[in-house]
């Protein structure tokens, strides 16, 4: 293993922006759009037989170009929705500083739980993803997450615009206090959030 790509912080590799081409972004939105229909579509047999054949057709052209963690530019296209991760919803860092960081975004068909809300788990996901951004741009260490208490206040609707935001409360040491919320456009309060981060020990092999 190359040791110079990792920092002595626990051995958390370093992340570096990835610089894509054009096609990119529209490649990951028509994945998106794949997923929304892979999870919705009442089809006869033949179309998903079909479908499968199209999607093999499309393993095949794809797999000689898998590349380990930190090479893809999945997660790492900062200026696309979910940093062009397909694990992530699709939101979008509307503003970011060591005073906390804004999000906007919607939850689609694809993070359907039921009864036309966004299934519970994916709000973890979202905040989770958040607290990670706060550390970074609140000068903090390189962190894990200990602990993320949700708690669901409103249904939270599919395809309409939402808000999320979040901020450091307080530092004891290693260990990084955060609050945050999620809102609808009208500023209704769908859920809460309060995280605890602790800062990564050196490494020592």
């Amino acid at each position: 293993m190359n040791e110079s790509r990792y920092e002595e912080h626990g051995r958390f590799p370093k992340v570096s922006r990835a610089h894509v081409g054009p096609n990119f972004g529209p490649y990951i939105e028509a994945m998106r759009t794949l997923q929304d229909l892979a999870v919705s579509v009442d089809a006869p047999d033949d179309v998903f037989a079909a479908a499968a054949a199209k999607a093999g057709e499309l393993i095949d052209l794809l797999e000689p170009y898998r590349a380990p963690e930190l090479h893809g530019p999945a997660g790492r296209t900062v200026e696309l929705p979910g940093r062009g991760s397909l694990l992530l919803p699709p939101w979008q860092v509307v503003e970011a500083g060591p005073g906390g960081i804004e999000m906007t975004g919607t939850f689609r068909r694809y993070h359907l739980g039921g009864n036309g809300a966004a299934h519970g788990g994916v709000l973890p996901l979202l905040f989770d993803d958040l607290c990670g951004m706060i550390v970074h741009y609140a000068g903090r260490p390189i962190s894990r997450t200990a602990y993320l208490h949700v708690g669901y206040r409103q249904i939270t609707p599919l395809n309409v615009s939402l808000k999320v935001r979040g901020r450091v409360e307080r530092v004891e040491g290693r260990k990084t206090f955060i609050s945050a919320e999620l809102r609808s456009e009208q500023d209704d309060l769908l859920s809460e959030c309060e995280a605890l981060m602790v800062q990564l020990q050196p490494w020592q092999p």
